[in-house]
């Protein structure tokens, strides 16, 4: 009697597992499908990514900051696309990870990954945008201001040039930072700081280097009155 009840209780365990597993792997099936599709969308999107902002010449511009010098001590290569590509691939790889995790009912696999990973690595990526567009835009405003202020005569230039590269770049590394929720208070009192600091900056540059320029002006413009 009781081998028999020990028999049955054996007999409906192995059932229930053989019952549990044919019913799982449709849905363990159905999960690799999503992973892999996920993993090719991932890496193919990546791979344009890479070769959009390769084609964009962003390195050019992080050269001209040093970063690169930087880089190689570490031990890494300078190469933004490769990096962006990385995060973009990996970001959509997870998503459809977080898909699969969501067919074979994982819950709790799934909800840490969706608020740690997914909730902080678009941040990250919108960082390295905002820090990837601030190199172009950097290069581009430091030869449009030594260009303009050249023409206008003023000895400071080169000066200006530098404040209005390096003003682009720490607008840009401040953004970054409030984009990842670093210290948002100190950074909001930084920004405050180097508004006025780039303000000052300006205000002598055109004070000191402008007035014999402004003195030409106002002499060109007496001279066409008169005529």
């Amino acid at each position: 009697m009781v081998f028999t009840t020990w028999a049955d209780v054996l007999s409906q365990s192995f059932q229930s597992l053989f019952y549990g597993l044919v019913s799982f792997i449709p849905n363990l099936v159905v999960a690799v499908i999503i992973f892999i599709v996920g993993w090719l969308i991932g890496v193919g999107l990546g791979r344009v990514v890479t070769q959009i902002v390769n084609s964009l010449r962003v390195d050019q511009a992080l050269r001209t900051t040093g970063i690169e010098r930087l880089l190689s001590r570490a031990g890494f290569e300078l190469s933004s696309g490769r990096f962006l590509g990385f995060l973009v691939k990996w970001f959509f790889i997870i998503v459809f990870l977080v898909a699969a995790l969501d067919v074979l009912r994982l819950t709790t696999v799934n909800l840490f990954i969706s608020d740690v990973v997914l909730g902080y690595l678009p941040q990250v990526i919108v960082a390295v945008l905002i820090l990837l567009i601030a190199a172009i835009v950097a290069e581009a405003a430091e030869r449009i201001v030594v260009g303009s202020a050249r023409a206008a005569s003023l000895r400071a230039a080169g000066f200006l040039g530098k404040v209005a590269r390096y003003a682009i770049w720490i607008f840009a590394i401040l953004a970054a930072l409030a984009q990842l929720n670093v210290a948002t208070a100190f950074v909001q009192t930084l920004f405050t700081g180097v508004v006025i600091a780039v303000s000052l900056a300006v205000g002598l540059a055109f004070g000191l280097g402008g007035q014999a320029a402004a003195a030409r002006y106002l002499e060109h413009l007496q001279s066409e009155m008169k005529d």
